[in-house]
């Protein structure tokens, strides 16, 4: 199975890549605005623009036909919102030219290939109910949620066409997330965790009375692999172009700092300190924090049930640099 995986250079992409290669036999094309390094020869890795659309189609004629694809690559909330141009270029127009490189090797006469995009639960906003439903409306606030949205609806027109079987998933908040902080106005949910348990001082932008919808980088990967294995009238149901929110678990910063300091103690807890953002704050609010994903649940995705057992899993993987797990 040769598998397409965009955003590959991204600490989710990497993970994805990770359990491919060792639970399947596939080859990965990994595609990233960066250079990647990668130590499989399973891997073939190029760095580019996704949304150069001759790029793209020339990478692409140099590696095997796209069976499965995994498009992860985005620009993301906090530079989205800040770079209205950016935003549009690599989040829409990224999405559109991948899109059209799989209509071209399906109307070549090669495989149709199977697509899944990480949306985000951004793509809600405004006046919403306490909790989300499949039901619910989708009315962003932000561009980063309204380029999601759009690229939803793309992805079910493609796929209403036959030019390729694309499912929009709707990813919750992944916490916590390994490496440095990045642009994401949701990186508190993972900074207010990993900097603390590595001695270093993090600063949280919102109250702690803050709620967050999020799952764990295992749940996350479990989760994007699921939704390849599911047939695509059940996945679809004859309905194309809404993305499917996934489940999560509803936490708040306050019970995010207790996990905190049940696993890296109180010295740990105090490199925490309230810095408020409004900049952040005004989006974060707008986004939901409790769902009811019927629909998932049944086509079999599960969701984190501790958020205390996601903080020890990351810190299990501090142990090397001597970080204490209690």
């Amino acid at each position: 199975m040769h598998t397409l995986v965009t955003g590959a250079g991204g600490f989710l992409g990497r993970l994805l890549i990770e359990t491919l290669l060792a639970q399947t036999e596939a080859t990965v094309t990994a595609l990233d605005v960066v250079p990647m390094h990668f130590e499989s020869e399973r891997v073939t890795a190029f760095a580019g623009d996704l949304s150069d659309g001759n790029w793209l189609a020339a990478t692409l004629a140099q590696v095997a036909p796209i069976e499965q694809a995994y498009h992860l690559a985005a620009v993301v909330s906090g530079s989205a919102e800040a770079d209205f141009d950016l935003g549009y270029r690599a989040n829409l127009e990224g999405t559109r030219t991948v899109l059209e490189a799989l209509r071209r090797q399906s109307g070549s006469g090669g495989p149709i290939a199977r697509l899944v995009f990480t949306s985000s639960v951004a793509v809600f906003g405004g006046n919403l109910p306490e909790v989300v439903t499949d039901a619910t409306v989708a009315a962003p606030q932000g561009s980063y949620g309204v380029q999601k949205l759009m690229s939803e609806y793309l992805i079910g027109d493609y796929t209403r066409k036959g030019f390729l079987d694309g499912r929009a998933v709707r990813l919750p908040t992944v916490s916590v997330r390994p490496g440095k902080p990045n642009a994401a106005l949701s990186s508190f949910a993972s900074g207010i965790i990993r900097e603390p348990l590595q001695g270093q001082i993090s600063e949280l932008p919102v109250p702690r009375d803050t709620a967050v919808w999020l799952f764990s980088p295992s749940a996350a990967v479990a989760a994007l692999r699921h939704t390849l294995t599911i047939e695509h009238e059940r996945f679809h149901g004859g309905v194309y172009g809404p993305g499917l929110n996934l489940p999560g678990l509803c936490v708040r910063v306050s019970e995010m700092l207790e996990s905190l300091l049940e696993v890296g103690g109180p010295e740990a807890l105090a490199q925490v300190k309230d810095a408020p953002d409004p900049r952040v704050l005004k989006l974060v609010i707008t986004w939901p924090t409790k769902f009811a994903p019927e629909r998932a649940l049944a086509l079999g995705y599960c969701a984190d049930q501790n958020f205390t057992e996601i903080v020890r899993a990351f810190a299990r993987r501090l142990e090397p640099q001597n970080v204490p797990v209690r």
